[in-house]
């Protein structure tokens, strides 16, 4: 690796750790482990995919060079036993031929874009289109299906990776070089923070986020239905047929999109809305009440009732997109050798709002030459 990918990388976890050190209170306790890199398997082109094993206050992670890929994230019940609560694959077969995104990083566009098409500064742009009409998680070989160059650092109590990949101007249609740069990190109290940096040398649109598949009663294990959930968003965006935004910022209030208090995921999840047709359950971006924030500020609440297990999500992002699993239609045998149903995980992905580019009265999601893209999730884990 050149001298200056490593100034980079090397910028990028400090920025990283400090941010984490600045943002959690700690408690009493030793450092993570060092970072331990294995081969996980080879591509057809000959490339190399490693997976880095990270393990720090409680929680444990392993995450590929391919797509950033969390391909497990262990935590314990309330009596201590370890579970793998992400869905994934065992092989690197696998994510290459079938996966819907399981725990890979997004970009350069999270969620979809209207027929695969944005005009910026006059300019129009055509996409990759891989999503019926429409462009969905930044085309057919978005971030998700590349190999990622990756470095482990420890700082402190602190234990961590930082990822950084190149998008080449043109790339799946998308204006600009953008040098992206992501940090995971553990911090002793087992908080997995994520954070993400990007620049460019030409206006585009950038939009990243992880697509972390979650199950906290464990992989395989069954429907997510029974998890409780609390979302702070008193709107959130109707979508058409095609699953895009209409524009709208409407009430949850009186809906199936209430989650302002706590419910289980399937109390109304069969209810006869035609939103909840349109994307077979549920498929939304939550409008966040906070909106935008220097700071990652909680938004979201899962916990598993059966194992006790809890995740608390806080971010700096406007909108939360939550997807209950509605495609996973039992073709998908996982990491634990379990096949995946319709309904057995869902995601929560922290984000700008879907097709932005196209909707002049959403949050921006346009980055120019000499600024720098930030935003921060912290998921923390407790049971």
């Amino acid at each position: 690796m050149e001298t200056s990918r490593r100034t980079v990388i090397a910028a990028a976890a400090a920025a990283g750790v400090a941010a984490a050190t600045a943002g959690t209170a700690h408690a009493s306790g030793a450092g993570g482990r060092k970072p331990v890199k294995e081969l996980f398997g080879t591509l057809a082109d000959g490339t190399k995919v490693h997976r880095w094993s990270l393990e720090n206050g409680g929680t444990r992670l392993k995450v590929l060079s391919y797509g950033g890929v969390v391909q497990s994230l262990e935590i314990p019940d309330r009596r201590g036993r370890y579970r793998n609560v992400s869905l994934g694959f065992a092989n690197i077969e696998d994510y290459v031929a079938s996966s819907p995104y399981f725990g890979a990083l997004i970009g350069r566009y999270g969620n979809r874009i209207a027929k695969g098409r944005f005009t910026l500064d006059g300019t129009a742009y055509q996409l990759s289109v891989n999503d019926g009409e429409n462009s969905l998680h930044g085309g057919a070989k978005g971030f998700d299906k590349r190999v990622w160059d990756v470095e482990g650092f420890t700082s402190g109590s602190d234990v961590g990776l930082v990822l950084h990949y190149v998008s080449g101007d043109g790339e799946m249609g998308y204006p600009g070089t953008l040098r992206a740069t992501v940090t995971y990190t553990l911090t002793r109290d087992g908080d997995w923070r994520i954070d993400y940096a990007a620049t460019t040398d030409k206006a585009t649109v950038v939009n990243l986020t992880s697509h972390v598949y979650w199950n906290l009663a464990g992989e395989g294990s069954g429907s997510i239905y029974d998890h409780e959930l609390s979302i702070a968003a008193a709107r959130y965006t109707p979508v058409d047929s095609g699953l895009i935004p209409t524009g709208e910022l409407a009430k949850v209030a009186g809906t199936p999109f209430d989650f302002r208090r706590t419910k289980a995921v399937g109390e109304d999840i069969r209810e006869a809305d035609q939103q909840l047709l349109y994307g077979q359950g549920i498929d939304h971006n939550w409008v966040l009440d906070k909106g935008i924030t220097a700071r990652p500020e909680h938004i979201a609440t899962l916990r598993d009732p059966s194992s006790g297990r809890t995740l608390k999500i806080a971010t700096t992002e406007p909108g939360l997109q939550f997807y209950s699993g509605n495609f996973l239609d039992g073709t998908l045998v996982g990491s634990g050798d379990h096949i995946y149903r319709q309904g057995d995980a869902l995601c929560l992905e922290t984000q700008h709002f879907p097709d932005s580019p196209n909707q002049p009265s959403f949050p921006s999601t346009v980055l120019r030459p000499g600024e720098t893209y930030r935003t921060t999730t912290v998921h923390s884990f407790s049971a």
